[in-house]
């Protein structure tokens, strides 16, 4: 005898079911998994490559400063997250004025991002009591 109408349906069903109640189990397994470590709470903050990295003394941190094609990115992160402690951050290109971002944070100062195509760039920050600041760069 031949297939009624309908028959394969129920099976084609049950398999959709199962292939999407698998697909749900995956998708919760995976947010369910902790994120991958990131390097450290500033990454992806500014755009472009790093290009220096001044430590603090003191252990209490460090200056990052990125460069893409025509901006110049900087933040102030702290080793230890914690209360909160005066920090800072500022860039000045050769001419400029500079643009800061300073108070008292957690985690971070800035990011801090000016136009600098083929201009020298000052970059300075601290955390607490310990600064650093990088003279002329990127000229």
């Amino acid at each position: 005898m031949g297939k009624r109408r309908g028959e394969g349906l129920g099976r084609r069903r049950s398999r959709a079911a199962g292939v999407f109640a698998a697909a749900l189990w995956l998708a919760g397994a995976a947010l369910s998994t902790a994120p991958p470590a990131r390097a450290a709470a500033g990454d992806g903050l500014c755009a472009g490559r790093l290009v220096k990295v001044m430590p603090l003394p003191a252990g209490e941190g460090e200056v990052r400063v990125y460069k893409s094609r025509a901006r110049v990115c900087a933040l102030t992160l702290a080793s230890r997250p914690g209360p909160r402690r005066r920090m800072a951050v500022s860039v000045q290109p050769r001419g400029g004025v500079p643009v800061v971002d300073a108070g008292r944070f957690t985690r971070y100062a800035g990011p801090v991002t000016v136009g600098a195509v083929s201009r020298c760039v000052y970059v300075r920050g601290n955390v607490a009591a310990g600064s650093a600041d990088s003279g002329r760069i990127l000229c």
